[in-house]
């Protein structure tokens, strides 16, 4: 099984070595990731499974049982630019790997299996994340059908170049009574499992992100003739706030329960010139945990300090609040079984949140669903050193598969 485990890896990642110094990139709906996603329809056709392309581009590896019901598993071939080979390529690959690991012992399915392979779930392109997902789950939101890439490319054509017709992209969903369950394996994409002794980890929830937008408004001049008692420097200003998010998230998140992480991830400063202060100044910040009482605390923090910064260095404030969405909590009852299936095969685990969002928060949103995450090396993950060992493979292929065999069983 290693060796299947490894061909199949770089197989499904189009190379024949996973050492590439620029990593991968296959970005959603993308020429690469289409190429990608035929090398799983020929792994799965291999194993003896039917597959079918839906409406959104996502493919489903079936193996048909004796119910109309499908128990689920799988993840997504699509890459950040420059990524690692195991960011989705890993439920994947360990998705096929449970369904050949039964097949050898000659599991007859009661309900059908099926592996997914979602399409475009990174947002790497085009700033919207997990549209094949979100598609099954029937809650895409089609007016994002104009927002373009870098090259001026829109959704809208990137999914149509590959053969889909948009216009009925929202026939890709499938129905509550179809599906029973999904199951998600994935990189940890942090050290948390390594940290703590385990094998593998358990994922509760899933922290989806307030994201807000700061604008500050001063008042651009000359660098050199304009005394700095006089100034209105919106960079001046915005710099605190930096700090202050940084120290605050840290305060709150050991005063609570729930872990909280927030960033200052992106800087726009106008106009950019040597000798011009800054007369605009704009920053991203997100705000992550499972707990979302946490996070608007924390953006109500952040607002409270805007307001005292405009004060101190006369400037403007505005902040514009671009996401907020809700926390998803997994089904208890079946992270519960997957939990006990791992460890009654030897493995150790840790009980977790996600701070990264996976295809597995639209699937949740109609259909019982789990995390499990393995191990990456050093947590490094969106990097060509992304790497997760065989063992680590192997022993997701175990955990899915006793999972299946028993989601799956009469």
């Amino acid at each position: 099984m290693k060796e299947w485990l490894g061909t199949t890896l770089e197989a499904l990642n189009l190379v024949d070595t996973m050492e590439q110094q620029d990593g991968f990139t296959r970005l959603g709906y993308s020429k690469e990731e289409t190429a990608s996603m035929n090398v799983f329809r020929s792994v799965a056709e291999t194993l003896g499974l039917s597959v079918q392309r839906d409406r959104a581009g996502n493919l489903f590896a079936r193996w048909e049982g004796v119910s109309g019901q499908v128990v689920m598993t799988g993840s997504h071939l699509d890459t950040v630019e420059n990524g690692g080979g195991y960011d989705g390529a890993a439920g994947v690959l360990c998705g096929l790997g449970a369904v050949k690991a039964l097949k050898d012992i000659g599991f007859k399915p009661h309900h059908s299996i099926e592996v997914a392979c979602f399409a475009s779930e990174e947002s790497a392109r085009f700033g919207v994340s997990t549209l094949g997902s979100k598609s099954v789950a029937g809650i895409l939101d089609k007016s994002v059908e104009n927002v373009r890439d870098r090259h001026g490319v829109s959704i809208k054509e990137a999914v149509e170049s590959t053969g889909l017709d948009w216009s009925s992209i929202e026939k890709a969903e499938r129905s509550k009574e179809e599906i029973l369950s999904f199951i998600e394996l994935h990189i940890e994409q942090g050290t948390q499992i390594e940290d703590h002794g385990a094998q593998f980890g358990i994922v509760r929830g899933v922290a989806c992100p307030i994201r807000l937008k700061v604008k500050v408004e001063g008042m651009a001049g000359h660098t050199g003739t304009t005394p700095m008692g006089k100034r209105a420097d919106a960079l001046v200003a915005l710099a605190p706030l930096i700090t202050f998010v940084s120290q605050e998230a840290e305060k709150l998140s050991k005063r609570s329960q729930k872990p909280l992480v927030a960033t200052v991830s992106t800087m726009n400063v106008k106009p950019n010139v040597m000798n011009v202060i800054p007369g605009h100044a704009e920053a991203g910040i997100d705000i992550r945990s499972v707990d979302d009482d946490l996070k608007r605390s924390m953006a109500d923090k952040i607002i409270e300090q805007c307001r005292s910064l405009e004060n101190e260095f006369n400037v403007t404030i505005n902040i514009e609040t671009l996401v907020d969405n809700p926390s998803i909590l997994l089904d208890e009852k079946l992270t519960a079984r997957v939990k006990q299936a791992g460890e009654s095969l030897g493995y150790n685990t840790f009980e977790m949140d996600s701070g990264a969002g996976h295809d597995v928060m639209n699937m949740a949103a109609k259909w019982p669903s789990a995390l499990v995450f393995i191990p990456c090396e050093k947590g490094i993950s969106h990097h060509p050193k992304e790497h997760s060992s065989l063992e680590d493979l192997y022993a997701g292929v175990e955990i899915l598969a006793e999972v299946l065999r028993q989601e799956a069983g009469e």
